[in-house]
């Protein structure tokens, strides 16, 4: 297991959402689809994350468009694979839980 923090389930989706460059309200709402409702972000919420996840070094402002005032962000690859291990975190949980109960509820 690689040794990692745990994310909160808003911070996973606005990096999900960063896979591709998005501009915050357009992380907003691809985190609202991707949770199915469950993680709607308030804007102070969101740009309070954004700074943070900045400062980390886990996504990173894009250059600005002359023609737009909206600021894009990105994944970068210190992002990607804090992603990745969470991924990876969360599958194990799944599995360590299917093992205990005996798989889905499907199988009952």
């Amino acid at each position: 297991m690689h040794d990692s923090i745990a994310l909160t389930e808003a911070v996973y989706y606005i990096l999900l959402s960063l896979y591709t460059p998005q501009h915050g309200y357009g992380i907003m709402q691809r985190t609202e689809a991707l949770s199915n409702g469950r993680v709607r972000l308030a804007a102070g919420t969101l740009y309070g994350a954004l700074s943070s996840l900045t400062e980390k070094g886990w996504i990173q402002l894009l250059p600005a468009d002359p023609v737009s005032r909206k600021k894009e962000y990105i994944l970068t690859n210190a992002g990607l694979e804090a992603l990745k291990n969470e991924v990876s975190r969360l599958k194990e949980l799944a599995e360590n839980g299917e093992k205990i109960l005996g798989g889905s509820e499907d199988d009952k």
